[in-house]
């Protein structure tokens, strides 16, 4: 296989995206001169800005791009290989009527029988890997090899810059800037705001730390406390990264912000659940100093609601903001 042209597809949310970068880097290590796009939808191309892997971003839900227009602009780019990490059927005929000849996904879906799209196999997650693992399968099955996991984002020297100017413009050389993400979008467990306000009252108290709230729109009862800092609020997605690469630490369940700081080297504390579907070794950061918090081992048994989605940690056994604020002192080997 001589120079390729390849299209990834990854048209799923922040941490999924951010999940898929090692793959371009894999593929231009291989082929120096090859050709890579990548089609995301439009809230998550700013992940993709200034990737020096990547050639193109194409993307999916532009404004006034058909269904129609997309594959005549995809068809254009004589692709010769494309391949798709999250199957949706949409994609899947999408990629077929553009001509592209060799194309890969994920399973054995009736709709890629019929297109003989080619696929690879998870094998129900035994043994479990993680999800960049999975990912790079795809390339696998093209000759190409890779075991490197770390995610990236790339700023340019210029917003390298404005995030240096931002941590200085709320601490002191001294001092660390310290992010708390308070919401997950209900995709993972994750403490209730209170929890996360006692954290914030507590880390407020020791010198040399400065508290940033990393939403874009912070939950009412955040904004009733003082002296912390909204550091993303009403930004696009571009603005908001810059900020993150501003911290010495982000504290954040298992969602987007965490990969958004793993993928540009910002440490990370995260909470995460031991069930398979949610764990660390599916989800967890790559590429960055990374700590991870768990409830004990019999929490999911015998306390948690057996639902993610509504599991807080809360209970004998669970997390709470005293764990994490210790953990953050050992991190950050502060004093009160």
């Amino acid at each position: 296989m001589k120079n390729p042209r390849i299209l990834i597809t990854r048209i799923d949310r922040i941490g999924d995206v951010v999940l898929s970068t090692p793959l371009p880097r894999a593929i231009k290590k291989k082929y120096p001169e090859c050709y890579i796009a990548v089609l995301v939808k439009i809230y998550t191309k700013d992940l993709y800005l200034n990737n020096p892997n990547v050639d193109e971003l194409i993307v999916e839900d532009d404004e006034g791009k058909s269904f129609t227009k997309l594959i005549s602009l995809i068809r254009n780019k004589n692709f010769t290989h494309s391949l798709t990490l999250i199957p949706t059927e949409k994609i899947n005929w999408l990629l077929f009527l553009c001509g592209i000849k060799k194309r890969i996904g994920v399973g054995n879906k009736f709709y890629q029988f019929l297109t003989n799209t080619k696929s690879v196999y998870r094998n129900k997650y035994i043994p479990l890997r993680h999800e960049s693992d999975y990912c790079l399968d795809q390339i696998r099955k093209i000759g190409i090899k890779s075991d490197d996991l770390s995610e990236e984002i790339i700023l340019t020297d210029e917003e390298r810059n404005k995030s240096l100017e931002i941590k200085r413009s709320i601490c002191k050389s001294s001092e660390y800037l310290i992010g708390i993400n308070t919401t997950s979008g209900n995709s993972a467990p994750n403490l209730g705001v209170s929890e996360y306000i006692k954290l914030i009252n507590n880390l407020k108290k020791i010198k040399n730390v400065k508290v940033g709230i990393t939403e874009i729109d912070p939950q009412n009862e955040l904004k009733q406390i003082e002296d912390i800092y909204f550091l993303n609020t009403n930004n696009n997605l571009r603005e908001s990264i810059i900020n993150f690469a501003a911290l010495d630490l982000l504290i954040s369940s298992s969602t987007g912000p965490m990969h958004i700081c793993a993928g540009l080297n910002v440490r990370t504390l995260s909470l995460f659940c031991p069930l398979t579907a949610c764990s660390p070794e599916l989800w967890g950061p790559k590429g960055n100093e990374s700590h991870i918090i768990l409830p004990n081992d019999k929490y999911c048994s015998t306390v948690c609601p057996g639902d993610p989605k509504l599991c807080d940690f809360s209970g004998e056994g669970g997390i709470n903001s005293e764990i994490i604020l210790e953990k953050v002192k050992t991190i950050l080997k502060l004093e009160n």
